[in-house]
């Protein structure tokens, strides 16, 4: 499996969001973080936005719910062209069913795991989502530090997968950069999150391309 990039929008300039968004044309996904002031301290946007920015992105929508009551909220997200929909473990009071509902609507089904949280408690529903996100930072500001000691929660669930025969893609957001990419990967990690090193940088292509080389050449499998 190879690795995707998926720059987050969050270190975008919100007055030119669609220039913005042809900027990150060699990236595989576009990450859209929505915050709500109640589950982060932090508020983003909300669905009209995100509707209009799945309607105009010419890769693939990968929705970061960090918000309360998804269980209400995330099917919205979907109904509104989100390809892919993430919700945290600590937000939901039913993951299976909201996982299956977002199947059901054609969306693929994310669960994320904050850095205070063990990752084991969600082994036995593995096989429900198309990706687990590690968050490398806590969730609800742009350009924070990465967290190298999530690195072996990574490792942890890649083994897992490995040990259940499941496809399920293993997602970091927080910190990535070409220094940090080849860590990440050669924990198991495939998606790659990545905001300020890649809005923030000279070249937003070469920044991409760069992330993306550092992590492939150590992506373990």
């Amino acid at each position: 499996m190879s690795i995707s990039i998926a720059p987050s929008i969050l270190s975008a300039d919100f007055c030119n969001l669609e220039r913005d968004l042809d900027a990150i044309h060699a990236a595989d996904l576009v990450h859209i973080d929505v915050m709500d002031h109640h589950f982060v301290p932090n508020l983003t946007i909300g669905e009209p936005v995100v509707k209009r920015i799945c309607e105009v992105s010419k890769l693939p929508t990968d929705v970061h719910l960090m918000i309360d009551d998804p269980d209400r909220w995330a099917p919205q997200f979907a109904q509104n062209g989100a390809d892919s929909v993430t919700f945290h473990m600590g937000a939901t009071h039913a993951p299976v069913r909201l996982a299956r509902q977002l199947h059901d609507m054609g969306t693929k089904a994310c669960f994320a795991v904050r850095p205070a949280e063990p990752v084991e408690p969600i082994f036995d529903i593995l096989s429900e989502f198309d990706m687990i996100l590690i968050m490398t930072v806590e969730p609800g500001f742009g350009g924070q530090k990465f967290l190298d000691n999530q690195l072996g929660k990574v490792r942890r669930l890649r083994d897992e997968i490995t040990r259940q025969g499941l496809n399920t893609r293993v997602e970091v957001d927080g910190g990535v950069s070409p220094k940090t990419a080849p860590l990440v990967a050669a924990a198991g990690a495939d998606v790659l999150v990545a905001g300020s090193a890649v809005y923030g940088a000279p070249d937003i292509t070469e920044a991409i391309t760069s992330i993306r080389e550092a992590a492939e050449k150590a992506y373990r499998d």
